[in-house]
């Protein structure tokens, strides 16, 4: 197979598409196809295959999957799993989110029913702290989440925050920090245990620390074990060379673009600013094969090699899981 020929598709790190683009997603794959942007060439566009032929498996990443959930039905040619992060943040941090209680949490686990809880991973990232949301806030938060979602999900994934310069200015303003040594494995060997108890386990993403000892193992999101249990056959795959070295992740085609996210997580490498936000979202067209754009006139258009990583080869499926069970969530210090 050539190299660059992935087609796990990634739905998306730049932006929140279950949540902001559900009807743009839905008629992207009715029509076969979408026209990515290169973010180092604002001229290149790649047109990106979207059939099932050659789709091997979505991976969806959001914090709110309620308005993808009514179209559920039309991504029933193509395997797929959701990356659903949900923290114990309130609106100060992640302000475009809905209430975590009242409606995230129920989201989580309608969506693990409709689909099943393997194909739910939770992601509790990027985990950082500040005179509010302190170690002891975590611990809570993680508990009542895990609690609310026993049964929901196998597998939770944590980080501990990334500085990147474009949200320097805002980590500042929120005093956000990342402390380190015994505190920091002690705080990990807590989430765990609590994650444990309620038959979930936890999964370090492109950490630098190694948290083995307290039961927390390297992982990744897009994991590669975990996507061929999802289509029943091996696949021919490679670490992302497009992501960061301690990231352990497949490669993938990444189909969304920055600064178009609604949320507005303050903590998030992918905004661009306000500012080119409503610039973007005023570009936005749900017919357009381009996110938050359209086809300009000096634009080269290079078509992706597109390719099935499937090997023929028979993989294991998952295991049974246990029954869920919904606890209130913990709202103190949002």
């Amino acid at each position: 197979m050539r190299r660059g020929c992935r087609m796990i598709i990634s739905a998306s790190r730049r932006t929140d598409i279950p949540s902001c683009y559900p009807e743009w997603f839905v008629r992207r794959l009715q029509q076969g196809f979408v026209y990515v942007r290169s973010p180092f060439d604002a001229h290149r566009l790649s047109k990106v295959a979207l059939t099932p032929d050659v789709v091997d498996c979505i991976a969806f990443w959001t914090k709110n999957p309620l308005p993808l959930m009514p179209y559920l039905d039309r991504l029933e040619p193509y395997p797929y799993f959701f990356l659903f992060t949900l923290t114990g943040y309130g609106r100060n941090v992640e302000p475009g989110v809905p209430d975590k209680a009242d409606v995230m949490i129920p989201a989580f686990q309608q969506l693990a029913d409709r689909i099943g809880p393997d194909r739910v991973i939770w992601r509790y990232d990027p985990i950082f702290f500040t005179d509010t949301y302190t170690m002891a806030y975590h611990v809570r938060a993680f508990r009542a989440i895990a609690e609310a979602l026993r049964g929901c999900t196998h597998t939770c994934i944590i980080s501990f925050l990334d500085r990147y310069r474009s949200i320097e200015k805002a980590l500042e303003e929120m005093g956000a920090h990342v402390e380190g040594g015994r505190p920091l494995r002690e705080f990990a060997r807590q989430l765990g245990q609590i994650a444990a108890g309620n038959g979930i386990r936890v999964r370090a993403c492109a950490e630098e620390e190694d948290f083995s000892d307290v039961g927390i193992v390297a992982s990744s999101c897009i994991d590669a074990g975990m996507v061929e249990r999802l289509v029943g056959e091996r696949l021919d795959v490679r670490k992302d060379p497009a992501q960061r070295p301690l990231c352990h992740c497949v490669a993938s085609i990444d189909i969304g673009a920055y600064g178009t996210c609604t949320n507005g997580c303050r903590y998030c490498y992918a905004n661009r600013g306000a500012q080119q936000l409503r610039k973007n979202l005023k570009r936005f067209d749900p017919a357009s094969p381009v996110l938050c754009d359209t086809v300009r006139p000096d634009d080269e258009i290079v078509v992706r090699p597109m390719r099935s990583l499937r090997t023929g080869q028979t993989a294991l499926n998952f295991g049974d899981v246990p029954t869920s069970v919904a606890l209130p969530f913990d709202k103190s210090g949002g």
